[in-house]
């Protein structure tokens, strides 16, 4: 019987540790009202924020508009090359690192840690952001990791990091695309594979 039970309460704490790990976000809204040509000339590199936290909603809209899925077979607002989806989309803030999952629009808790000023690095100006957006090609998607999967690679995460940048602005939201970051710490709080290269980070934060 105490087997039985100790078997219970360990499901039980297994589940409880489970569910939190992984934080559901609302429904992206995706009706902002500024307008593309109005979101292109207000764009500018910000590195200095606010440390006002950024809501969960406002979160969401900008994940979705970064690389969520906007058809229903599952493609996405951003370009891929021969649609691999290979790029991988790190959510770090005080309470820890999460992985950006498009596909039921949530985050997926990976480390505890704060990683901000690990990834802020020596513009320390830019660690006050509450969060910081890391783009990250997995060349693990390609049949091959050559020269030709690298720089489809990097093309993509442009793509998204311009997405950021774009609907930053209209979401009344600051950042700058940055390349600068403790890749060591995190390849061990994000779990990153050979072939997982962190390429692009954005602090986001409303300018000070």
């Amino acid at each position: 019987m105490k087997k039985i039970t100790l078997l219970l309460a360990t499901t039980a704490l297994c589940s409880g540790l489970f569910a939190q790990t992984t934080v559901k976000l609302p429904a992206p809204r995706k009706d902002a009202a500024m307008p593309l040509y109005q979101a292109l000339q207000q764009r500018a590199s910000v590195r200095d924020f606010q440390t006002k936290e950024i809501s969960d909603q406002t979160l969401s809209d900008l994940l979705w508009a970064a690389v969520g899925i906007n058809r229903e077979d599952g493609r996405l607002t951003a370009p891929t090359a021969m649609n691999t989806q290979e790029i991988r989309l790190y959510v770090c803030r005080a309470d820890g690192a999460y992985e950006y999952v498009a596909k039921d629009n949530s985050l997926v808790k990976l480390s505890a840690k704060d990683v901000r000023k690990d990834i802020a690095g020596g513009q320390g100006s830019v660690a006050d952001a509450p969060v910081f957006l890391v783009i990250v090609s997995d060349l693990n998607k390609y049949r091959r990791q050559d020269e030709m999967s690298k720089r489809f690679g990097a093309i993509d995460c442009g793509y998204v990091s311009q997405n950021i940048c774009l609907a930053s602005v209209a979401l009344g939201l600051a950042t700058v695309p940055r390349a600068g970051m403790d890749e060591e710490v995190l390849r061990k709080e994000l779990g990153l594979q050979d072939g997982q290269i962190p390429m692009i980070n954005h602090p986001v934060g409303y300018k000070k």
